[in-house]
């Protein structure tokens, strides 16, 4: 049997963003509990040159719908990067794993080797289907995954790595 790219990106995905929900459900317990004020913990970042916690959330969103978009075509559907409460980043998760649900597993067939653009400040760098779901996308989302426990771990929040991998 072989595994397509959706195989191998979108299950990963929706189960991260099901772990990271349960995270961010425990950060909010914890402020709520200690009397710290939620915006402490959603502006927070492990050094100054890094993204809040919200933006974590945000790129990790974003890392895990242009998969879809980039390598099987399916119409992106823009998130205006505006979350600023941890119910903003629930509903934003929401729509993330809503969006990948509703991609077709074949939208996602037969692409590891169509061209990949990915354009950023720094330039343009060219993947293939492939590379660029393994190489780039999934490492991609997991480091903000990882950055936004490692945020909140870093606050006192009582998570550990069984929060992270979550439950099989």
């Amino acid at each position: 049997m072989s595994l397509s790219l959706y195989d191998v990106s979108v299950p990963a995905f929706l189960r991260g963003f099901a772990n990271l929900t349960e995270i961010l459900k425990k950060g909010e317990a914890f402020a709520d509990e200690k009397g710290i004020a939620h915006k402490e913990l959603l502006e927070a970042r492990l050094i100054e040159d890094m993204l809040p916690l919200t933006g974590q959330i945000q790129r990790a969103s974003d890392s895990a719908k242009f998969v879809p978009v980039r390598v099987g075509g399916v119409e992106n559907v823009p998130f205006s990067d505006d979350e600023v409460t941890f119910a903003d980043l629930h509903a934003r998760i929401e729509k993330t794993v809503a969006f990948l649900k509703d991609v077709v597993p074949a939208s996602m067939a037969d692409r590891e080797d169509i061209e990949v653009v990915l354009k950023t400040r720094s330039g343009e760098t060219i993947f293939n289907g492939k590379s660029y779901v393994l190489g780039f996308a999934l490492p991609n989302f997991y480091f903000h995954v990882t950055t936004a426990y490692a945020i909140l771990r870093h606050k006192g929040v009582p998570v550990g790595k069984m929060d992270y991998l979550g439950r099989p």
